[in-house]
């Protein structure tokens, strides 16, 4: 495992670039994010260990950070002052653009892997907004009205774009449709309805069974290989997968065991079944949602029905928070980053943490 101390600064947010398999960007904030500034590491992982190729201080918090999918030097931040800010590695301390629309926190933001040409924002007061680099002002505001705390294109196509905030609300827009009422909105899904009890036993979670009580949702992510699988995650500490062609039938998967509220969940690049989590349990889980062994042909509920997802391993060197979490692009399929609020990056193998699959 490689260590980094981002000393002073509280990490929220680690991404590997999409460019080079010995880049890494965090997001961090002093004093936890409450108050004060913020700063945006560039490092390089050599033999050396880990190095700092490139800092950038900002005035308040960064939250969230996505890579440029055009430009291998440029690094979109979020930051509690309502901006987005793009910074490039080659240019010294000031961004190259900044878009203040938001009133509140921003809290995501997410590149198009599809079309490259657009991004999103979300923020604390309960919009989406979505952007072109070339231009001034967003494209579209999405509105929410609930606070916003993650959003995400598809991997798989360039007009969906999927959000999930603190009604506990995942929520699906279309770009290519009309605007009108719904603002592209075409899919909501609640997601602590009642579930099959064949897919979540009682005696997993305290509570009658299927009785789960509305919580925030903090995170979500598109699998990168089902193009209608999504997994979210939030303060109830479960982690659910869903099929938005399916949005009546609730989650395909419950996944129990994190003991704190689940910070970020990302499915892997490289397996279809894998995902991993963070959480202020300061812990780190890989998991299989069960999907491997399931006839990709069936139907979503005879597909994950004979197979449990499970946590298949866990990291727990974090001394505190663990806030953001990310998959390496490139090479063996299992090396991943973690930051958190214990002023460390660290870079490690999901597989050294592992049991048998």
């Amino acid at each position: 495992m490689l260590e980094f101390r981002t000393q002073v600064f509280n990490g929220y947010a680690v991404k590997y670039s999409p460019f080079f398999d010995s880049r890494i960007a965090v997001a961090s904030s002093q004093h936890f994010g409450l108050v004060g500034n913020g700063r945006l590491y560039v490092l390089g992982l050599t033999r050396k260990g880990i190095v700092a190729e490139k800092w950038f201080d900002t005035q308040d918090s960064l939250y969230d950070l996505a890579w440029s999918e055009t430009h291998e030097n440029q690094v979109l931040v979020a930051a509690g002052d309502g901006s987005v800010k793009l910074f490039d590695i080659g240019i010294d301390e000031f961004p190259i653009q900044s878009w203040k629309e938001h009133m509140r926190e921003v809290f995501a933001v997410h590149w198009n892997l599809v079309s490259k040409d657009t991004f999103c924002s979300s923020s604390w007061d309960g919009t989406i907004r979505v952007w072109n680099p070339n231009r001034p002002t967003s494209l579209f505001t999405l509105p929410i009205h609930s606070c916003t705390y993650s959003a995400s294109f598809s991997p798989h196509s360039p007009s969906l774009l999927s959000s999930v905030s603190s009604d506990s609300q995942f929520r699906l827009f279309d770009l290519r449709t009309p605007a009108s009422a719904s603002n592209h909105l075409v899919l909501t899904i609640p997601i602590h309805s009642a579930q099959a009890p064949t897919q979540l036993s009682s005696t997993q979670i305290p509570g009658p069974a299927g009785a789960f009580p509305p919580n925030e949702a903090l995170t979500h992510d598109w699998n990168k290989y089902r193009s209608s699988i999504v997994a979210t995650a939030g303060v109830d500490r479960l982690i659910r997968t869903f099929d938005i062609r399916a949005p009546g039938q609730g989650p395909l998967v419950v996944l129990p065991g994190h003991d704190y509220a689940v910070r970020r969940v990302t499915w892997s690049p490289h397996l279809s079944d894998t995902l991993l989590s963070a959480s202020y349990d300061m812990t780190c889980r890989v998991w299989t949602d069960g999907s491997a062994k399931a006839d990709p042909s069936h139907a979503p509920s005879e597909a994950f029905g004979g197979e449990q997802g499970r946590e298949l391993g866990r990291m727990s060197r974090h001394t505190e928070f663990v806030c953001g979490v990310d998959w390496c692009l490139f090479g063996s399929e299992g090396w991943v980053a973690s930051t958190g609020w214990d002023e460390r990056l660290c870079v490690w193998d999901v597989r050294e943490f592992m049991g048998p699959r």
